[in-house]
């Protein structure tokens, strides 16, 4: 699948043009607040060619978001497997990153819902996982506005960040389809 459709954006595959925006919502400290770091040029170019691996390994993943018409280009959202090891892995996480003008307009939830129901329908996962840091207020309203619900039992310190990083520790949301008995 190239592409998704919601009201007002399409979710597509990345483009060689979407990489100079990109860098710069990376290298925003507003953007990345809730980051590691701020991303270089060379280490967003990588990140975007792994959302391109990601597609092509498994047939999904993190999409390039536009407004059809205002902006070529505003960020991802999508899903991709998560890679580190923790209680509740294997899993496929939903994750979001938008530029700082599209903020407060609804389109991380609009994109991540459609992501949401492509997993759950044309993927078939059962279930999908996000996480971020507790004082990510912002995400964390997205995710409940999904529908996705806290399990403060699997609240975890991220493995990729070393012991103390003040961004250790995360929370972690679950989303199931309807219909399964413990959503």
């Amino acid at each position: 699948m190239d592409l998704l459709r919601t009201e007002r954006l399409i979710l597509r595959t990345w483009r060689e043009a979407d990489l100079d925006p990109f860098a710069r919502l990376n290298a925003d400290p507003a953007v990345m607040e809730f980051m590691p770091d701020l991303l270089d040029r060379s280490k967003s170019d990588e990140f975007a060619r792994r959302c391109r691996g990601h597609f092509a390994e498994h047939g999904f993943g993190r999409w390039a978001v536009e407004i059809p018409g205002v902006a070529p280009f505003i960020g991802f959202v999508g899903l991709s497997r998560v890679t580190f090891e923790a209680p509740f892995t294997p899993c496929v996480e939903i994750a979001w990153r938008l530029a700082r003008p599209y903020w407060g307009r609804g389109y991380a939830s609009e994109a991540a819902l459609a992501s949401l129901k492509d997993g759950f329908e044309r993927l078939a996962l059962d279930e999908v996982v996000a996480f971020t840091v507790l004082a990510n207020r912002r995400s964390r309203a997205v995710m409940e506005r999904l529908g996705m619900s806290r399990m403060p039992n699997y609240d975890f310190e991220h493995p990729l960040l070393e012991e103390g990083h003040p961004l250790r520790r995360h929370v972690l949301y679950r989303a199931k389809p309807v219909g399964l008995s413990d959503r």
